[in-house]
């Protein structure tokens, strides 16, 4: 499993912290921490795209910004999935590869309905990573998000690890059933 991880703070994100603690625990889990490696945005094009072939499942693993992902990850996306590599005439690298979103969202569920905050679903959010995958040729997986992440308690977030887990080994097993989500 290849765990591509951007958070630009990640020392005052525990949900992302603990999240990235499961995940990182699977056998032969391999993770990628972009802010880490591209300080200076200058994203290795090269050694993500080996990263990648090398993987069978990717999990891309983010706090929610902007109802998007934060700016290197979407940087990222612009380098690495390249034409003629991830999509396009040629570009069939990540064809058949299994895809997960695992998020942080600051704002409880209810902020995501008409009455709420943010006046849309979140599903609404998820389609620029959807379609971004599945241009790619990638099988998507129902992201596993964890809403009101700035106020959630630690028996709380202790929950949310431990399905996150289950849901990881479900991830795993199914991903080779094409369309098959969790």
């Amino acid at each position: 499993m290849l765990i591509i991880h951007a958070h630009p703070r990640p020392s005052q994100s525990r949900v992302v912290k603990d999240l990235l603690s499961v995940l990182h625990t699977r056998p032969g889990a391999e993770v990628r921490s972009l802010y880490q490696l591209y300080p200076d945005f200058d994203i290795d094009v090269e050694a993500e795209q080996q990263a990648l072939q090398r993987a069978q499942h990717i999990v891309w693993l983010a706090p929610v910004y902007w109802y998007s992902v934060p700016a290197l990850m979407k940087h990222w996306f612009d380098q690495v999935l390249a034409h003629g590599w991830a999509y396009g005439h040629g570009g069939e690298a990540l064809k058949g590869k299994a895809c997960w979103w695992v998020a942080s969202a600051g704002a409880p569920l209810s902020a995501y309905t008409p009455e709420g905050m943010h006046k849309r679903p979140f599903a609404d959010y998820m389609a620029p990573l959807e379609n971004t995958a599945r241009f790619c040729g990638m099988q998507w997986f129902k992201p596993f998000v964890v809403h009101g992440g700035h106020s959630t308690a630690p028996e709380v977030l202790s929950g949310w690890c431990a399905s996150l887990k289950t849901q990881c080994e479900a991830f795993e097993a199914l991903s080779a059933q094409e369309g098959t989500a969790p």
